[in-house]
């Protein structure tokens, strides 16, 4: 099994006698492996160093505390909950393949066993049938009703109505599935602009959302993909799935540096319940070891 960056941390430290530039070269190395890209992992390493020679600082234990908070500066957290009384849209972004029409389905089993009785999701990736089927069956699942049009038709039409199927019950929340596909970037592109102007219209003020789902595995890959994403639509907050502690998973210190995008949900595993809010130090401890 692959070592985890904690453990690789550790063996750093017993192999490196003495903290000088070889031990901050391969403490550097040792980050961009972690998926903390080459960039974000030169400067913070840069910045540690001159804190430690600053503070004559050479324990292990303090070298460590000293990088846990300048990841946790780079980290960003949001925590996200539906405005009671108020029509709330959260429109789903990600490439396929990153578990984002999962993460619909867990984000709604989520709110619905928080007692929000109001909830439709909608199926906006009308460009793949399994994608439509996926989420019609996610949605008998877990008891949550599904607004889907025929395979092909126009995504933001199906917004629209979800939006007016929760608006007849008074408020509520719509969560709307769509597509990813990023070979096509200039059509996605257009297509995310259509829903998001539908999704704006259709929500309260200050009650929608745009919510990306990457794959804590993918690293530099992830980074990209919220970028896209990002440039398409501004996006609000993440959604870490296939996150394992022993996995690289620095991906969201790169992403919170360079894009600034704040973490909401983490996934750990393939059932409904396997999602949670993010916490940003317990994520930095178990990226670190400690």
């Amino acid at each position: 099994m692959k070592q985890s960056f904690g453990e690789r941390l550790k063996s750093l430290f017993s192999k490196k006698t003495t903290i000088n530039e070889d031990f901050y070269d391969d403490l550097t190395d040792l980050l961009v492996e972690g998926d903390i890209g080459a960039k974000t992992a030169y400067e913070i390493v840069d910045e540690l160093q001159s804190i430690c020679s600053k503070e004559k600082i050479t324990e292990e234990k303090e070298i460590i505390n000293e990088l846990k908070k300048l990841l946790l500066a780079e980290v960003k957290s949001v925590k996200l909950e539906p405005a009671a009384d108020k029509q709330n849209v959260w429109m789903v972004l990600g490439v396929n393949g990153v578990g984002k029409t999962t993460s619909v389905a867990k984000l709604a089993k989520l709110f619905k066993d928080k007692g929000l009785e109001n909830l439709v999701l909608a199926s906006a990736d009308t460009f793949r049938a399994a994608a439509i089927e996926q989420l019609d069956t996610h949605g008998q699942k877990i008891g949550v009703r599904v607004v889907s049009h025929q395979h092909g038709s126009d995504p933001s039409a199906v917004v629209y109505d979800a939006a007016d199927a929760v608006k007849a019950k008074g408020p509520g929340l719509v969560i709307a599935d769509t597509a990813g596909r990023l070979h096509n970037k200039e059509n996605l592109v257009r297509e995310l602009q259509k829903i998001d102007r539908t999704c704006t219209l259709k929500a309260d003020e200050g009650c929608y959302k745009r919510i990306i789902v990457i794959d804590a595995t993918t690293g530099q890959n992830a980074l990209r993909q919220a970028e896209v994403f990002n440039d398409a639509v501004k996006v609000d907050a993440l959604i870490m799935t296939k996150y394992d502690s022993t996995a690289k998973g620095g991906v969201a210190v790169s992403i919170g540096r360079e894009l600034g995008i704040p973490v909401a949900f983490i996934c750990t595993g393939e059932k409904y319940e396997n999602i949670d809010y993010f916490d940003p130090e317990k994520y930095i401890d178990e990226f670190l070891g400690l």
